[in-house]
């Protein structure tokens, strides 16, 4: 199948071992529910990223994003092994052997044809059963049809019959549900946005309730939470979750909060923070919420205001990756602010500049495989 695999570099000694007992965040260990998609702090075997080429519409900056997801493959392979799914493996393969020579141990290629790069969004969804673990293919329409998707969704077969991801291959194709657009506390609850799983270029126009029966009986899930304010210019996903509110244990959840009342943004993120406040935990508690600053605004050469957004990081084993936008004030503010909650974590800031000319960020073009998953 095209697959090329190099042995993994041993795991790190300092995982933090609270994460492997299910701990909270105050280092109390919870009971695992059975069956169920795993919170992205769920110990993790691998993260995908799925490589920029020629034939993308990266073509005009080629150069450009590479050298953001050199990056991004540089921290990811530091910490944990990296898959990296790309036509050209030979090629990808010899520059990642001459950027970084003392990760190529810890990186595992794919060769596979694809439309485009967003991990997040074509990958496999991974549900667990306690030492058992499913794997979801869902059908990615290139958020309602707006792009060819069709080469980008047969990455995930091919993946599976390579034999590098372990688990049993569930067929989801009859419903289209992308990864950026839900947000699980592995404990049953799942947050999501009406704009995006109740729109009618998904599945339709699915009602609530029908969207909520499917969810939860695909993901073993007992609530769903929904928000149905909070939007982002430029954005192509119909308002995904990982762009506006995350999870970040189970009680705290980290969104974008915008301050200035003459940004068109000002009122529908208020509107959302109304929201998050008035949402409860599974106990019947309010969720900490911290505030996200917002990027100032960057436009794209039409003019056109781009999606940049801090919500869009990555919770890995030991380290957040979390987008940054050359600008060092807000920046550092927003690594602040994802310090705080992750105290035990290394905060690591990549320039995402390049990755928002296409409209996404840092968490759209990865992909977390929970522990057990991936076997290069």
């Amino acid at each position: 199948m095209g697959l090329i695999a190099m042995p993994p570099a041993p795991p790190r000694a300092d995982l933090d071992l609270n994460l492997f007992l299910g701990g909270g965040r105050d280092g109390q260990v919870t009971d695992r529910r059975c069956r169920t998609m795993p919170a992205e702090w769920f110990p993790q075997s691998a993260v995908q990223l799925t490589w920029p080429h020629q034939d993308t519409d990266w073509k005009d900056m080629l150069d450009e994003v590479t050298e953001c997801y050199i990056r991004m493959a540089y921290e990811i392979a530091t910490r944990q092994p990296l898959l990296i799914v790309v036509p050209d493996v030979c090629g990808v393969k010899r520059l990642l052997s001459e950027r970084l020579p003392e990760r190529a141990a810890n990186i595992t290629f794919c060769s596979s044809p694809t439309n485009d790069t967003w991990a997040r969004d074509h990958a496999f969804i991974s549900v667990i059963d306690g030492p058992a673990s499913e794997l979801l293919d869902f059908r990615f329409n290139g958020w309602g049809g707006k792009f060819e998707a069709a080469l980008d969704n047969a990455i995930n077969r091919r993946l599976y019959d390579g034999g590098l991801l372990k688990g049993t291959y569930t067929d989801c194709l009859d419903f289209e549900l992308e990864g950026g657009s839900i947000e699980s506390d592995g404990q049953g609850t799942l947050l999501t946005t009406s704009r995006c799983l109740l729109n009618p270029n998904r599945n339709g126009g699915l009602t609530q309730a029908e969207a909520e029966e499917r969810l939860k009986r695909l993901l073993g899930m007992e609530r769903i939470l929904w928000l149905h304010h909070g939007e982002l210019a430029g954005d192509d996903t119909d308002a995904h979750i990982d762009t506006l509110a995350r999870f970040c244990t189970e009680d705290v959840i980290a969104y974008v909060s915008c301050n200035d009342p003459h940004d068109p943004h000002y009122t529908p993120l208020a509107e959302m923070e109304r929201e998050l406040q008035a949402l409860r935990t599974a106990k019947g508690e309010p969720y900490q919420l911290v505030a996200l600053p917002m990027p100032r605004a960057i436009f794209d050469e039409d003019g056109e205001r781009l999606p940049a957004t801090y919500a869009n990081f990555l919770i890995m084993n030991t380290a957040v990756l979390y987008p940054t936008y050359a600008q060092p004030t807000i920046d550092e503010a927003a690594r602040r602010a994802l310090a705080a909650v992750f105290p035990k974590k290394d905060i690591v800031g990549i320039d995402c500049r390049a990755l928002i000319r296409q409209h996404g960020s840092l968490h759209c073009a990865t992909m977390q495989y929970p522990r057990g998953i991936f076997h290069p």
